[in-house]
């Protein structure tokens, strides 16, 4: 994290953050637009290429680092997390991205992800969720709705699926926010504030999977639908949503509701006012559309749900402390450690 823009730096542009390589996903897939919106935003972070990291695992999504001429890994399946945190640790101040996806993420390296984020290491976490395992050729994924037929699940799939943002906020992840493949002008709005945050930023990324998962998403990106179908988070606004801006969601006792602000019942001024800061509110915002209990068909919410400000970060409290330790007990020395008392003689 960057908190002002060096002007000394030369003027980059995103054609300084691609590569020579030949990108290699389906054609049409979300993919290219996420890589179009990360090049077209790190030029406007003022970071100097050199200390930008791009450190990925296994999956389609997981192709990137060869795509941005920044350094970058391309690690093992679930452990970009793990990998990403000793860098952090060891290189604090480096600016780190993890690229990773629903499977990758969220099944083999759900471990590490949570722990990452209850750390609050200050890295960016992208998490192309398209609701299946598109790599290894269409299984499903901790993402995929229930009674999805796949060619592992060719009955329906009986898995309940996570919701990646609640899994976040359980961890108690200071940033968390969604965002979608076909909208580059609100994508590169939440890098930006990914970048911004000071911790472990979680950014939820809808990508379409046009081979094994076409359309999963279409009504939050089609122009007939996505008016009345999602809701865009702004700070201190209310939420209004609909074609017509009609459409409000206001607090009923613990519970969201819908209401119509054609009948003259509520105004906007009744509507709930987005605060991003609330953490109560936010659990509901993101187990809004998948609680049965709520009645009514609600809006997908996109932007900023939840951001803490005041955790400090892991890397610095460690740092704290190895300075309390070397002003107690000094620098230390590693030869005389490896030649100490505390050995086992091996007699035959």
């Amino acid at each position: 994290m960057t908190d002002t823009i060096n002007n000394s730096l030369p003027k980059l542009t995103a054609k300084d953050f691609a590569t020579d390589q030949e990108v290699r996903w389906c054609p049409g897939c979300g993919d290219y637009s996420i890589l179009a919106q990360v090049q077209r935003v790190m030029p406007e972070l003022g970071i100097p290429k050199e200390d930008i990291v791009i450190i990925s695992g296994i999956g389609c999504s997981s192709r990137f680092p060869y795509y941005m001429n920044t350094y970058g890994m391309h690690s093992i399946h679930g452990r970009a997390t793990a990998i990403a945190s000793g860098l952090k640790a060891s290189r604090p101040e480096l600016s780190v991205w993890i690229v990773t996806g629903d499977g990758d993420g969220l099944s083999i390296g759900g471990n590490h992800t949570i722990h990452l984020l209850r750390r609050n290491l200050d890295v960016n976490i992208m998490l192309f969720n398209n609701q299946i395992y598109g790599l290894t050729k269409g299984q499903y994924s901790p993402t995929s709705e229930t009674n999805k037929v796949t060619k592992s699940t060719p009955s329906g799939s009986i898995d309940y699926p996570f919701n990646p943002l609640a899994l976040a906020i359980g961890a108690n992840a200071t940033f968390i926010a969604r965002t979608m493949d076909r909208d580059p002008k609100h994508m590169q709005e939440m890098l930006k504030r990914s970048h911004a945050h000071k911790g472990a930023s979680f950014l939820e990324i809808y990508q379409n999977c046009n081979i094994f998962n076409d359309g999963a998403f279409e009504p939050f990106t089609e122009k007939k639908t996505k008016a009345d179908e999602t809701l865009f988070l702004e700070q201190g606004k209310p939420l209004i949503y609909g074609a017509e801006r009609n459409k409000g969601i206001v607090i009923d006792g613990l519970r969201p509701k819908i209401v119509d602000l054609t009948e003259g019942v509520y105004t906007e001024s009744d509507l709930w006012i987005h605060d991003e800061h609330d953490f109560y509110k936010a659990q509901t915002l993101i187990r809004m559309f998948d609680d049965v209990n709520i009645e009514g068909h609600f809006p997908r919410p996109f932007g900023v749900f939840y951001q803490d400000k005041n955790k400090p970060c892991y890397e610095d409290i460690m740092a704290l402390q190895l300075e309390d330790a070397i002003a107690k007990k000094g620098k230390g020395d590693l030869d005389k450690l490896l030649r100490g008392y505390e050995v086992w003689d091996i007699v035959e």
